[in-house]
């Protein structure tokens, strides 16, 4: 199973939000590009990179901090927040980037992610971000009345490569993740699931790797609060 450390970047700094609230948010001292580094020196292959600003904004706005990263370490990496145009994944195409996640503009423009799919074969990772069954938007600051599932029906076809599935209420929290509600959406998925948002401990990590259809999951703040040591996890990847 493969393990994805993460970076969320905000004004050139490693930050986590707390259920995706912007005031509600911890910058740590270490830049994006040293955090790549550490986790690449501990042997890890994947890597979630987070652009909060490009969230905020719709443009590529640390697409300079996620070519660095790219072209120093070995690592495949994914990055999201605010892609909305086949403009900007073609700059993180360009740069090397392996996956490029589409969230809002995905969700709220299932054409935009249809094109895109056909445009980026094996590219494109659709990510789905949930509070209480339901889709959000928009930096999570719009509720949809879409449910997840009945959303993930109508594109299942299209293509995309990925799927990375947020329980929102527990992103941050440390709280566990959603293993009844992503097991549910992995049974559906026609591609390989990514488990994301409350791992608290390495527990989490083995359980997740005895759930089938999943392809990885997504550790941040527990890395970063030293719950989850960086030797332990990594020990994982290899059991």
């Amino acid at each position: 199973m493969k393990i994805f450390p993460a970076i969320d970047i905000k004004d050139k700094k490693c930050v986590r939000l707390i259920k995706g609230d912007f005031n509600n948010k911890t910058e740590y001292e270490t830049s994006p590009v040293d955090q790549a580094g550490k986790y690449k020196d501990h042997g890890f292959k994947n890597l979630h990179i987070v652009d909060l600003d490009g969230a905020l904004t719709g443009e590529t706005v640390n697409l300079g901090i996620i070519k660095e990263i790219v072209s120093k370490f070995d690592l495949r990496i994914e990055v999201g927040g605010g892609v909305r145009t086949i403009d900007s994944i073609q700059k993180y195409a360009d740069v090397g980037v392996e996956k490029v996640i589409l969230g809002s503009a995905a969700i709220k423009d299932k054409n935009f992610l249809k094109e895109a799919c056909q445009k980026f074969p094996n590219k494109i990772a659709l990510g789905l971000d949930a509070k209480d069954g339901y889709l959000s938007v928009s930096g999570w600051k719009e509720n949809t009345n879409q449910l997840t599932l009945d959303f993930l029906k109508e594109v299942n076809d299209y293509g995309a490569s990925r799927l990375i599935y947020t329980d929102i209420n527990r992103d941050g929290m440390k709280q566990s993740p959603n293993f009844e509600e992503t097991t549910n959406i992995a049974d559906v998925s026609n591609c390989p699931v990514i488990i994301s948002g409350g791992v608290s401990s390495i527990d989490d990590i083995k359980k997740a790797k005895s759930l089938k259809n999943i392809e990885g999951i997504i550790v941040g703040k527990a890395i970063y609060d030293g719950d989850i040591k960086l030797d332990e996890l990594v020990r994982e990847l290899d059991a």
